[in-house]
């Protein structure tokens, strides 16, 4: 992150999201504060507490797609969730606290791939002498020869085998050169299988016993079958079980459970399901409030127990976005509201964002249209006519239906591209361009009729 600016953070963001300004610098900013953190003296580095940010806007503005780049861009511990998926202690649902240990499972296996990594030269050089010794298995020690015809026992004199090496080396010559890579090797694969096993209880899976999978998992004996494997796959099987074998998991949890303290990352999306509207203490609402209550102390910072150890959520960043279309964020309650003292209003998308995102970003869909039937041969393309009009469409349909912002454009050229996408294989012209009347043509009969458009588009 100390290569990160908050101009830079925005300008990578810019990349792959049009528009939301203001929200892609409350994020920057909210990122460059965790670096900035760290480099503070120990003295007051703990009483420093992240600033939540809560994200504020209608569904299909960018706010999930924010935090997806966000958590590929910073390379840090990041949770994406529902807080639907949470429920009241006391009700058959998740636990709040599980969010926690998810965000510790996540990093956990991050710190492990990143020690193999580190260890993949070592356990290449011995996976490498695990496959000599099958290519040429060590040779066997001398026994007496079997009775003559005169009743006698001949002694077999054994002279020191001084081409064994040779020969192992010259193995290990052609194994390096790929010569070997065809040649089916029969070896022994371990497969643990362990019986499903549901556990039902009012406290949520997570509280019944952290470590009994990990029990169950001991007590299974580890079960191992036979597999006649190239020699390449076999390598490659040999390495990353030595690769897991030289990795210390005692520090991989201790360095987990450290960074997820000091840079952890939580995307709490939905909460304005959460959210009690209306009166209060009628049916759900109660739940839902329950739920605010129950993540009240994670936010604010408490101790979580998982199997990795105690884990503390005190400098855990917090990133919740809701569309709040039925409730408002002061529907949240009080002492909620005020551990999430950033608030950024995202904006709906209008007919020159839509055409913008068709066109602009690097994972733009009129571009992975493109590249999906260039793998048919076949040479697609959309000029600007074509592309102003479905804008257009987009924003129409979105006013009289349900507006469910860029998602739109999905639907709307799934329905364009139809045609397209089903004769694909067999199409005698391979070069197919998009114009405005190719669009109207397809879509003015579904957009004439009401009922048809609200169930298609």
């Amino acid at each position: 992150m100390e290569d990160l600016k908050p101009k830079d953070i925005v300008a990578e963001l810019d990349k792959y999201i049009v528009g939301q300004d203001q929200a892609k610098r409350s994020v920057a900013i909210a990122m460059r504060n965790r670096w900035r953190r760290r480099q503070v003296n120990s003295d007051l580095r703990d009483e420093i507490a992240p600033k939540n940010i809560i994200l504020i806007g209608p569904t299909g503005v960018g706010k999930t797609e924010i935090s997806r780049r966000l958590a590929k861009l910073s390379e840090v511990p990041f949770l994406k969730i529902e807080a639907t998926k949470f429920t009241e202690v006391g009700y058959v649902g998740r636990d709040v606290e599980s969010m926690i240990r998810d965000l510790v499972e996540v990093t956990v296996n991050m710190e492990r791939e990143r020690e193999k990594e580190a260890v993949q030269e070592k356990a290449w050089a011995v996976a490498e002498e695990r496959m000599l010794d099958i290519l040429l298995p060590p040779r066997r020690p001398a026994e007496f020869s079997s009775p003559d015809e005169g009743g006698e026992r001949s002694l077999e004199i054994v002279t020191p085998d001084t081409g064994s090496g040779g020969t192992r080396e010259k193995l290990r010559q052609m194994l390096r050169a790929g010569k070997l890579d065809e040649r089916f090797v029969d070896m022994e694969v371990s497969s643990r299988s362990m019986p499903v096993m549901e556990i039902f209880s009012n406290m949520g899976m997570e509280e019944v016993g952290i470590n009994l999978k990990d029990m169950l998992g001991s007590l299974a004996p580890a079960q191992t079958k036979h597999r006649k494997v190239k020699v390449s796959e076999a390598m490659e099987l040999l390495a990353t079980e030595e690769a897991g074998r030289l990795v210390d998991m005692d520090r991989v949890a201790k360095s987990a459970v450290d960074r997820v303290e000091q840079s952890g990352i939580i995307f709490l999306d939905e909460m304005d399901k959460i959210a009690a509207s209306g009166g209060k203490g009628h049916g759900p609402d109660v739940s839902r409030e329950g739920v605010q209550r129950d993540l009240l102390p994670i936010v604010e910072g408490t101790t979580v127990n998982t199997k990795y150890g105690m884990v503390k959520t005190d400098h855990i960043l917090f990133i919740a976005s809701g569309a709040f279309t039925m409730a408002k964020p002061s529907d949240l309650i009080p002492e909620l509201q005020g551990r999430f003292p950033i608030r950024v209003e995202l904006h709906a998308l209008d007919e020159a964002q839509f055409a913008r995102i068709l066109t602009e970003p690097r994972n733009s869909l009129t571009l992975q249209y493109a590249e999906l039937l260039a793998t048919e041969g076949i040479s697609l393309s959309f000029d600007k006519g074509a592309v102003t009009e479905i804008a257009r469409i987009a924003r129409e349909v979105n006013e009289a239906t349900e507006n469910i912002g860029a998602r739109r454009l999905h639907t709307l050229l799934e329905c364009i591209l139809e045609d397209v996408l089903f004769d694909a294989p067999d199409l005698p012209e391979k070069t197919v361009k998009i114009d405005a009347d190719y669009v109207v043509r397809k879509l003015a009969p579904i957009q004439k009729d009401q009922d048809l458009s609200r169930y298609i588009l």
